[in-house]
């Protein structure tokens, strides 16, 4: 079984994203089983009237419908790093990431629940998320043949009792698609991502946006990390793919050798508002 992280550049362009997108799937492995994770904003990236134009209903739309068609022709599982969802009656939408099984199935999706809204020293400077998206207010673990699948999005990385809580809910593998800036990026990425899978003794997929993108500069850094914190592959810069082996027997010595879950003094509740 075998995880996979894309790292691509990508504008306000769905139709350039979509090409960006057909030529790195050519790259991936043979093997099957395959989980594969696209960065955040993969569809659309850079303005408001591009996510407005590209937004469309959870389960519905040609854009979704391409992503289930792309995961049923490779027969892989295709985790949609995230894409603007409509929200009934808002003018704001939701930043949503869509897991398809291999028969392309939607069997899974997740609102981002953190918005970026920073203050970073950057050429863009500011940034207010909350702008344009809304927050949305449950966890998602999805089963897979890969392991638990524990959702999350860019900015949630820095709040650690989201992935206690996914852990609380039996997630094996964190997936933590970004659009990390390059300031934050060179100072928080990998330390955050190893912090997060050594916390909660889980693999992390993190794909990750790179390049320019106007004001916006993206960090890439694309990485896979084991349960104990080990980088097993990364990819710094540019457009490319990265992919590694899971190794569940791994995963469950960690646990069983320091069982922090069973240690821990403090709740992982979680409560929906």
């Amino acid at each position: 079984m075998e995880l996979v992280a894309i790292q691509m550049t990508a504008g306000t362009d769905w139709e350039v994203n979509k090409a960006r997108i057909t030529e790195l799937l050519a790259q991936l492995p043979q093997q099957r089983p395959l989980l594969v994770q696209l960065p955040e904003n993969a569809v659309t990236f850079g303005s408001k009237k591009a996510i407005v134009l590209n937004a469309e209903p959870v389960g519905e739309g040609p854009i979704q419908a391409q992503f289930s068609q792309w995961a049923r022709e490779l027969g892989i599982w295709l985790v949609v790093g995230s894409m603007p969802t409509c929200i009934a009656d808002s003018e704001r939408f939701h930043s949503t990431s869509l897991v398809y099984n291999e028969q392309g199935a939607l069997v899974g999706h997740y609102h981002k629940l953190h918005l970026f809204d920073a203050d970073v020293a950057d050429g863009q400077g500011s940034y207010r998320e909350s702008d344009t998206y809304a927050p949305g207010n449950e966890l998602s673990v999805i089963d897979s043949p890969f392991g638990r699948l524990g959702l999350s999005i860019c900015y949630d990385l820095r709040f650690p009792e989201l992935y206690r809580a996914l852990r609380a809910q039996d997630a094996e593998i964190l997936m933590v698609p970004a659009a990390f800036t390059r300031t934050t990026g060179e100072a928080h990425w990998l330390p955050l991502l190893q912090a997060r899978a050594i916390e909660n003794q889980c693999y992390v997929v993190a794909a990750g946006l790179y390049g320019e993108q106007g004001k916006r500069q993206t960090w890439g850094h694309s990485v896979i990390i084991d349960p104990w914190g080990k980088i097993q592959t990364c990819l710094p810069k540019g457009q490319g793919l990265i992919s590694t082996s899971v190794d569940p027997e791994r995963l469950a010595q960690i646990r069983r050798q320091m069982p922090v879950a069973q240690h821990a003094r403090f709740s992982a509740d979680w409560r929906s508002e």
